[in-house]
């Protein structure tokens, strides 16, 4: 019998052998090595930040709208993505600017009495100004003069009543005064002498704004 046959067949197959082991070793170590570095990846990243449900827009809304439960729309925002005074339960209130789809609805964005906030001092006037073309032109946050005329004057003339005044909501509105004019309201930031005043004046003739600076 040629064992010498034999043992080299054996040592072929010894030698097969090894080299499995040893790819199979390599191909073992690679994969350790790569779930350790995804270990230490997942380790050193930052946990998801924290959601919340936050209420936008459904879509482009005008000031003068009423909030009804289509126009709203639950979105989860990062907790540190959400605004102050993000407001719950809009359904219902009047908004007081003009509002693009996907945006965050907050108190501020809507008549009440978040609209005076950082206005210390300052009174929320609705006033009605003469000419809605004018008020079309005019957004919230707009700074505004403010001038009454007499149309019943034999030659008439404004008189400036206030200057700069912060325009603060525009609700919609086209509904006749009590003199039978048509006009628009604004609601103006305005202090309680200057609410008085206005009032007066507007109870006796027309009034209508310029932008200012």
């Amino acid at each position: 019998m040629d064992f010498s046959g034999v043992r080299r067949r054996l040592a072929a197959a010894l030698g097969e052998v090894r080299r499995t082991i040893l790819v199979r070793r390599r191909l073992l170590s690679a994969l350790c090595a790569g779930v350790a570095v995804l270990a230490t990846v997942r380790a050193l990243a930052p946990p998801p930040p924290r959601m919340a449900a936050t209420l936008v827009a459904a879509h482009a809304l005008a000031a003068g709208d009423v909030v009804g439960p289509a126009d709203v729309a639950s979105k989860a925002l990062p907790v540190a993505a959400v605004p102050d005074g993000a407001a719950r339960d809009p359904v219902g209130r009047t908004l007081a600017g003009a509002m693009a789809p996907g945006e965050v609805i907050t108190d501020t964005r809507l008549v009440g009495p978040t609209l005076l906030e950082g206005h210390e001092g300052s009174v929320a006037l609705p006033v009605r100004i003469a000419d809605a073309d004018v008020v079309a032109l005019l957004r919230v946050g707009d700074r505004v003069d403010l001038f009454a005329a007499d149309p019943a004057a034999a030659t008439p003339s404004g008189t400036r009543l206030l200057e700069g005044g912060l325009i603060l909501a525009l609700p919609r509105s086209a509904a006749r005064s009590a003199d039978g004019q048509k006009g628009s309201l604004v609601v103006m930031a305005v202090t309680p002498d200057q609410g008085a005043e206005i009032s007066g004046h507007a109870a006796r003739g027309l009034l209508t704004v310029a932008l200012s600076r």
